[in-house]
């Protein structure tokens, strides 16, 4: 269903989230007990018009006042944006094999070679095909 966006009983289409932010919303939607992740749920309510599911009824999704522990979540990831140090909104991608590399998580891209450029200081014309198989004599 991932991949082809298709019910395979019914044929027809279902929703795939393939986004990052989409994917993030669904699990803390799916884990609406957990206080990291009130912040989260409590804008899922409020763009779909139903804030009857956020406050203190039994009916309620959520509660109407976030709980402490959310409270100092946020915080502390406020205060980890602030200092620089990376937030726990990345993702790893596992390497790839059909073009060599090393199986495990994928480090940061390497700096592709900007070629020759006349202008730049320094420049070196490359060898071409041609004359790297030429023999002397």
């Amino acid at each position: 269903m991932y991949y082809t966006g298709l019910d395979p009983f019914t044929k027809q289409e279902v929703y795939i989230a393939k986004g990052l932010r989409d994917r993030k919303m669904q699990r803390a939607l799916m884990q609406f007990f957990k206080s990291e992740n009130y912040f989260a749920v409590r804008e899922v309510p409020l763009q779909a018009g139903r804030q009857d599911l956020t406050g203190n009824g039994c009916d309620c999704l959520i509660p109407a006042n976030p709980p402490k522990e959310a409270i100092e979540a946020r915080r502390r990831a406020a205060t980890r944006a602030v200092q620089g140090e990376e937030d726990d909104d990345h993702y790893h991608t596992v390497a790839n094999p059909a073009r060599d590399e090393k199986p495990g998580e994928r480090g940061p891209e390497p700096v592709k070679p900007t070629g020759y450029r006349p202008g730049r200081k320094g420049a070196k014309r490359r060898q071409g095909k041609k004359n790297s198989g030429r023999q002397k004599g």
